[in-house]
């Protein structure tokens, strides 16, 4: 290999590492970008009327603080108060799972007993473990007050930011390749955001709905805390297949503490809504903006957040959707589709 070869492997690499350790910026950067897409569309709307562009980036900016601070004012409180409950019930989830453990020790077969001792001895294992802590710890790594205060802070900045003059922020990175590619990276630009926005618009619509139907099912069955696990399963319904199996969780345990019916019961409920939000309302909403085959959204899933932890776990679909415009632009239709 030629010097010149050797070199730019190096600074190839360089840059590469360089990438790696600022992760988390470039990530707390890609959300901000993401939420500037859809935005932006608002804003252009404004402009129809407004015609000064920071006036209608203050307006808009200031509406969605107020009406996230009116959700928060509203929402959260009961929220909380509802999901401190849900911990305060696990202890009493264990002692009903014991009882009924116990209950069978009397009916099953003797050939049974050892795998019926040793689910016992899991169970009094849970049980003197302090359930409160590990939420407590767990929420403390999760919600560190300053991290997420100036994370929240960072994005907020970088979407006025943008926002202000985004015709700037897309030549600056135009110039960043050769002049013979910058016409089709300006169309891959394109159509990263008509995907985005499409993904961006159809999850909110499905969070809502989602959220919704839980309270309203969990209401129906006579399940305790319907609200903050209805409101939960809405939040969760922003990550795909994960967040579906998690939400089931809570209510399912608070429902046999009152019968073992319910519990099933709130099951199928979650399944008849997840079939509802696969079959009806993610293609009657995102039919003709995001296209991504159920394995790939999952592979996504589980490589991001092996890479980048939590936040690379709710980026993941945004960012599999800018990858796919790139492959397909710069490799099936450069390439592949030649050949």
């Amino acid at each position: 290999m030629k010097f010149s070869q050797w070199l730019s492997l190096v600074i190839l690499g360089v840059c590469l590492y360089i990438f790696w350790q600022i992760r988390t910026v470039l990530l707390l950067a890609l959300a901000a970008v993401t939420f500037v897409v859809v935005l932006n569309r608002a804003v252009r709307l404004l402009q129809k009327r407004i015609a000064d562009r920071r006036v209608a980036v203050l307006i808009l900016v200031v509406s969605v603080l107020l009406v996230l601070g009116g959700f928060g004012a509203i929402i959260v409180p009961p929220f909380f108060s509802q999901l401190q409950a849900i911990i305060d019930l696990t202890s009493q989830v264990v002692n009903r799972a014991q009882t009924w453990v116990l209950n069978l020790g009397d009916t099953i077969p003797g050939f049974a007993i050892d795998d019926l001792q040793s689910l016992e001895a899991i169970l009094d294992r849970l049980q003197t473990l302090n359930l409160e802590m590990i939420f407590g710890r767990f929420f403390t790594w999760f919600s560190n007050t300053l991290t997420i205060a100036l994370n929240l802070l960072l994005v907020t900045v970088l979407i006025i930011m943008i926002l202000m003059n985004p015709k700037a922020y897309r030549g600056i990175f135009l110039k960043l390749f050769p002049s013979s590619r910058r016409q089709q990276v300006s169309h891959v630009l394109d159509n990263c955001e008509e995907a985005i926005s499409g993904w961006f618009i159809g999850i909110l619509f499905n969070m809502t709905i989602i959220a919704t139907m839980s309270m309203i099912g969990l209401w129906v069955l006579g399940i305790p805390l319907a609200f903050a696990n209805g409101l939960l399963a809405g939040l969760l319904a922003f990550i795909p297949n994960l967040g579906p199996f998690l939400s089931v969780l809570p209510p399912a345990a608070i429902a046999l503490l009152e019968a073992p019916w319910k519990a099933i019961a709130v099951v199928i409920l979650y399944v008849v809504i997840q079939q509802i939000e696969s079959n009806i309302l993610t293609p009657l909403v995102m039919k003709k903006q995001v296209s991504l085959l159920p394995a790939v959204t999952l592979l996504s899933q589980v490589v991001f957040a092996v890479l980048f932890g939590f936040l690379g776990l709710l980026l993941a679909l945004p960012l599999t959707l800018i990858i796919q415009q790139w492959v397909n632009e710069f490799v099936v239709k450069g390439f592949l589709d030649q050949h």
